[in-house]
């Protein structure tokens, strides 16, 4: 399958699968206003702390993630929806596997 996705009924959280110490990441859409991209985060796993200047959307799919946002902890579960703020510094670490999609939109 390649890396865009048209026009196929597909269950998310079954098109990026773990791998052992690692981040697995799949682009699913990649516009010039924004990006839709899944991730698989294998545990002890993290993205440092960052900032973007656009906000982002992020829909945990499976497992557990910590999401730190201008340092405020938030924990989200399968299910959970949370919004990044544009330009605020912001962290994601695994405790437990996790799969997230990440939405960002850049207009």
């Amino acid at each position: 399958m390649s890396s865009m996705v048209h026009s196929e009924v597909q269950k998310l959280s079954e098109m990026v699968n773990y791998q052992d110490g690692t981040i697995v990441s799949k682009t699913l859409i990649n516009k010039d206003k924004g990006t839709v991209t899944l991730f698989a985060f294998d545990k002890d796993q993290s993205l440092s702390e960052h900032t973007v200047p656009f906000d982002a959307m992020v829909n945990i799919l499976d497992g557990e993630a910590e999401i730190i946002i201008s340092g405020k902890t938030f924990n989200l579960k399968a299910g959970e929806i949370i919004i990044m703020p544009a330009n605020e510094p912001h962290a994601v670490k695994a405790a437990k596997k996790f799969k997230m999609i990440l939405i960002m939109i850049k207009s």
